[in-house]
């Protein structure tokens, strides 16, 4: 296993201080959920581009995954985001979501909530595992989300809404 190397939370691997506070949650959840082989986490740098970093990804996954359970967005706006069986599985719950609303003759609303920062854990190279919670008025949720590389840009391949 190659040596893994440790940074200090607050500082970036270039010297530079990083600019916001999701990602020095980001690197203190990285080394909370560490290789336990090695007994140290490892930060992980992702490429800089046009791509959001995983941590604002989850993020912006989980709340726009409540607002489609909601039906207050369309599912379509995170088709290239995610994987073909985690659309499809979003699909069928939307589906019976519209029915049960159809049935108790309810109008979508868009629910009010508060995004908490993500806790990351990188099994392995490539793949991010992610918890957000979501507080809303009367429950918190947690959403799981498992993001791999896929080609250039991250996808989730499963997400869970609990």
């Amino acid at each position: 296993m190659p040596e893994a190397s440790v940074a200090v939370p607050d500082e970036h691997p270039s010297g530079r201080m990083r600019p916001g506070r999701a990602d020095r949650r980001a690197s203190i959840a990285v080394t909370r959920f560490g290789d336990a082989r090695a007994g140290e986490g490892t930060l992980v740098e992702f490429p800089t581009g046009d791509e959001p970093s995983p941590a604002t990804l989850c993020s912006n996954l989980a709340r726009s995954v409540v607002e489609i359970l909601a039906g207050a967005r369309p599912l379509d706006q995170i088709g290239r985001w995610v994987s073909d069986s985690v659309y499809v599985h979003l699909l069928r719950r939307t589906i019976l979501t519209v029915q049960a609303r159809t049935t108790a003759a309810e109008n979508p609303l868009r629910p009010r909530m508060t995004i908490g920062d993500p806790l990351l854990a990188f099994p392995v190279e490539g793949v991010v595992e992610a918890v957000v919670m979501v507080h809303q008025p009367g429950r918190s949720r947690a959403v799981a989300i498992r993001l791999e590389r896929h080609r250039a840009r991250w996808r989730a391949s499963a997400i869970n809404v609990l």
